[in-house]
């Protein structure tokens, strides 16, 4: 590299995570994995929502590939939303939104507990530090498994938390293997939510409880207005999403799965700081980057260090999908038509 790329590759660093410009995936072949994202969401063809729901693993997986370096750099290890109070920071807002769910779980100490979805396991860490259970992530990408174990291995929590690599609509696990199981902002992912609750009530002893938060569509959403669609679109375009539902068609499966319902909320409305705060940035000097043009900024800079080969090619299509996913998540939540945390707490009926 020349001195006059120098200073641009250490800006890259700023903007583009480090591990992902070391090669999270192969440098040549992001811009094949980006540009066949990008196709799953081309409205020039048709029937693009079931080509999806029949590719979603791909979709996801392809999806998880390109974002998982720049969630953790931009976000943390725990890639989901929370309800924030004015007195706590948005790190603290996380770890209660995680005791939340172990609390009303009613977690146990030597508990075996499934985290369908797990990500890297910034949950599955927390939790099982909170509660002494052990946690066993459920996830099909292989790149955010290695991530998870590296972080275990850091926290020291490999005897307490560990993986499966596997579609959560098919864990290969023996029938009744938990006790009690949740999901994370993870089972939008799935094309069959029946499908995937139903995988979950069968892999759960007896009278265990499974829980956790939705990305739905609320009742305000209209599918005849052009700019809501537009939103809908953009959230699942940015989020690798095959098709986002109504939060009573939530409840609805869980019903058909056979889960007793317990408890449903939306707990978006519950915090002094909107949930989307974080995506919407403020006109400071620390926030202007999460701004709508502190992101545009940032946008038009990858497209530079593109060119100019610091970041590998595709990154700049990476960094739109990422764009689309900020403006489409802050405009659902300022017009309340989308909540990334419709609460639940479900029980699989004891024997009769």
């Amino acid at each position: 590299m020349s001195d006059s790329q120098k200073p641009v590759a250490s800006t890259a660093t700023s903007l583009v995570p480090t591990a992902f410009l070391k090669g999270s995936i192969a440098r040549d072949n992001v811009s094949t994995v980006a540009s066949e994202y990008e196709a799953f969401y081309d409205d020039s063809k048709k029937d693009r929502v079931e080509e999806r729901k029949s590719m979603y693993t791909t979709l996801v997986n392809h999806y998880y590939d390109l974002a998982t370096d720049f969630y953790e750099y931009g976000w943390g290890q725990s890639f989901h939303f929370a309800p924030r109070c004015a007195t706590e920071s948005f790190v603290q807002s996380i770890v209660r939104h995680e005791h939340y769910l172990a609390l009303k779980m009613r977690l146990q100490p030597g508990q075996k507990i499934a985290d369908f979805g797990c990500g890297v396991g910034g949950p599955m860490r927390e939790i099982a530090r909170f509660s002494g259970a052990h946690v066993v992530g459920i996830n099909n990408n292989a790149y955010q498994i290695q991530r998870g174990g590296i972080h275990n291995a850091k926290a020291k929590l490999e005897a307490q938390c560990s993986f499966i690599k596997a579609d959560f609509l098919h864990v290969p696990v023996p029938d009744e293997s938990f006790d009690g199981a949740y999901a994370i902002e993870a089972t939008c992912h799935a094309p069959d939510r029946v499908a995937v609750f139903s995988e979950v009530f069968r892999s759960l002893k007896p009278g265990a409880y499974f829980s956790g938060y939705e990305w739905v569509m609320t009742s305000k959403y209209n599918p005849n207005d052009p700019k809501q669609v537009q939103i809908k679109k953009d959230i699942e375009e940015g989020d690798g999403l095959p098709d986002l539902i109504y939060d009573h068609e939530v409840v609805d499966a869980l019903k058909k799965a056979g889960f007793e319902i317990v408890e449903i909320s939306d707990l978006a409305e519950t915090g002094d700081i909107p949930w989307y705060q974080p995506l919407a940035g403020s006109w400071s000097l620390s926030g202007f980057r999460m701004t709508w043009l502190g992101r545009l900024c940032t946008h038009a800079f990858v497209n530079v260090i593109e060119t100019l080969r610091v970041a590998p090619s595709g990154t700049a299509k990476i960094s739109s999908v990422l764009l689309k996913a900020a403006q489409g998540l802050v405009a659902g939540g300022q017009t309340k038509i989308f909540t990334p945390m419709m609460f639940f707490l479900v029980r699989k009926p004891e024997r009769k």
